[in-house]
């Protein structure tokens, strides 16, 4: 006999919904599953038999052959158990329910029948939320509250097999999950803010530059200058994240596995810290079935790389994409998956091998030629699409013990949300929110310069050999400055301090 069921799984970021097909027929014992499984779906076999026979069932002793469709889909993952312990229920006819279209089945078994949770889910559920179609999402209950955060489907939450079964047959009732409602205005709480930071007054206009428009940030200095508490300040200085927002950024963590099931969104800005020596396929994401990376749960966040030049070239390089575009391609024989990794990059590093190049009280040990080595390993694409570039030097004692703070994080962040609102409504019929965001059409339209600002920015273009890329950077990082000021047209100093974050790529060095 034929039994029908649907599931779902998740390519990259997005769902799509799978037919499970289970035919129990006549002939030897067997049971094969086809339809491009990978070892995971494979491995359901033994977990769906045992399951079925601990939950008090009976293992058909017959042949068994499970179709996922459509076949040429890749499936992964322990998604589909449920659906294909149902199937064979269903098909040896030891359970009888309507299996209509509405109805979608996700869980992993454990041989003992109890459902576990899965990847993904919070993906399978927004794309379910927008078909027109009502559907009934039957899942784990430990992934109930992540797939409620929508009116469409109705999420039900069951245990285990036996659950499963005796709520399909109508011998026991489950209440639906009620709508998560998501809290926006809870308190933020950040482990820094910008007020411990000693001095550093250049170091944090970069900061509010950086997150009023997006724009990436390299900081170069000696050690223990403050590079790092910098980076880690920034996080607390970017607004809340939209619902949109929170709804992406829960989603890549949903299928990398780092959600939180008694907090199923997450609320705020994510920001990630990789060790230099990571592996080009953890930090840009890869793998022979393609999962997210470093810079994709990074996503509406900070991507802070420190000690920037000790990383391998390799991954490195590999950041130019996701600089440029907000997104990254994973190219593999059997798919091509697209992961979003829209994030602010932040970048620190110290001026030479020893640390101490330029240094007010410490001599540099380093040769020309070790210094120009050692700054050649970030390349000059990449110099390029980096838009604050700047130097963070040694504090003086005065500094370090004054107990002056000049403003607060949420002082901050309340002008860079109005600063952001303002994008927002510039951007609404361009398909982009922030400055950083802008190409060169867009680029022309918005970024008016009055003339002594052009005449600036002409001479800059040809005195420090700017390409067209860092040109039209150092635009953006003036408009973004403008903002901050509530001015209409980029004005003559706002062209100048926009060129002074681009120094660092100067092909000279004062030695």
């Amino acid at each position: 006999m034929l039994a029908k069921v649907r599931s779902a799984t998740v390519i990259g970021i997005e769902a799509r919904l799978v037919e499970v097909e289970v035919d129990v027929s006549s002939g030897m014992p067997s049971f094969q599953i086809v339809g491009l499984p990978d070892a995971a779906v494979q491995e359901a076999r033994e977990r769906v038999r045992s399951a079925i026979k601990n939950s008090q069932f009976s293992f058909p002793a017959r042949r068994i052959t499970v179709n996922l469709a459509p076949a040429s889909l890749k499936k992964t993952g322990s998604d589909f158990d449920l659906a294909i312990a149902l199937g064979i229920l269903k098909a040896s006819k030891q359970i009888d329910f309507d299996q209509e279209h509405s109805k979608i089945f996700l869980g992993e078994l454990s041989l003992s029948g109890e459902l576990k949770p899965v990847r993904g889910v919070l993906s399978i559920a927004h794309f379910l939320s927008k078909s027109n179609q009502s559907f009934q999402l039957i899942l784990p209950k430990a992934n109930a509250k992540e797939a409620a955060l929508f009116e469409n489907p109705s999420v039900f939450g069951l245990r285990s097999l036996v659950h499963a079964c005796a709520f399909l047959e109508g011998k026991e009732v489950v209440e639906k999950e009620s709508v998560l409602q998501c809290d926006f205005s809870q308190k933020l709480d950040f482990a820094l803010d910008l007020k411990d930071v000693k001095g550093q007054k250049r170091g944090k206009r970069a900061l509010q530059v950086c997150a009023a428009g997006g724009h990436h940030l390299l900081m170069m200095g000696p050690p223990g200058a403050g590079k790092t508490m910098l980076a880690k300040a920034l996080a607390s200085i970017l607004p809340v994240p939209s619902l949109e927002e929170a709804i992406e950024i829960t989603k890549i963590h949903s299928i990398a596995g780092l959600s939180e099931h008694n907090a199923p969104l997450i609320t705020h800005r994510p920001f990630r810290s990789p060790h230099h020596t990571i592996s080009d396929v953890a930090l840009i994401g890869g793998g022979q079935w393609p999962k997210p990376g470093e810079i994709s749960l990074a996503h509406h966040g900070v991507l802070f790389l420190d000690e920037v030049l000790e990383f391998k070239r390799n991954a490195l390089e590999a950041l130019r994409e996701p600089l440029e575009w907000g997104r990254i391609t994973i190219s593999r024989a059997n798919m091509a998956v697209t992961f979003p990794a829209r994030f602010i990059l932040v970048a620190a590093c110290n001026p030479c091998p020893c640390g101490f190049f330029g240094d007010s009280k410490k001599h540099c040990t380093c040769s020309y030629q070790q210094i120009i080595r050692y700054r050649n390993k970030l390349s000059g694409p990449i110099m390029d699409r980096i838009d604050l570039q700047i130097e963070i030097p040694r504090l003086d004692f005065e500094e370090m013990v004054s107990e002056n703070s000049d403003y607060s994080s949420s002082e901050v962040r309340e002008k860079i949300e109005a600063v952001r609102e303002l994008q927002k409504e510039r951007f609404k019929k361009e398909q982009i929110s922030l400055n950083a965001e802008m190409n060169p059409r867009q680029i022309k339209k918005y970024c008016v310069a009055e003339n002594e600002a052009v005449k600036l920015l002409k001479d800059a273009v040809e005195r420090l050999d700017f390409s067209a890329r860092a040109y039209h950077r150092t635009l953006k990082v003036a408009r973004t400055i403008a903002d901050l000021e509530g001015k209409e047209h980029i004005q003559e100093h706002h062209v100048a301090e926009a060129i002074q974050y681009r120094m660092l790529d100067k092909k000279r060095l004062e030695y």
